[in-house]
């Protein structure tokens, strides 16, 4: 793969990813309530500890795309 290449892939799975997470925060917190409740129904899990499994959930995630997308974006862009 040439390195233009890269750039774009990196660059385009950085966009992809960062699109997910708005959609998936404005998804739990904006419909909050039918969310918990369905999550709670699907897995067990109370109501009341599904927002920090939430906010957890979501922290990782971006770090996961700062880690995998973002940085390997910004390295081949400097070089």
């Amino acid at each position: 793969m040439s390195h233009a290449m890269l750039t774009s892939f990196f660059g385009w799975m950085t966009v992809l990813h960062v699109a997910l997470l708005l959609v998936a925060s404005i998804g739990i917190y904006g419909m909050r309530g039918r969310v918990t409740a369905m999550h709670a129904r699907l897995t067990g899990v109370p109501q009341d500890s599904l927002a920090p499994l939430y906010f957890q959930w979501l922290g990782a995630y971006k770090l996961l795309i700062f880690v995998f997308a973002l940085v390997p974006w910004i390295a081949l862009q400097l070089l």
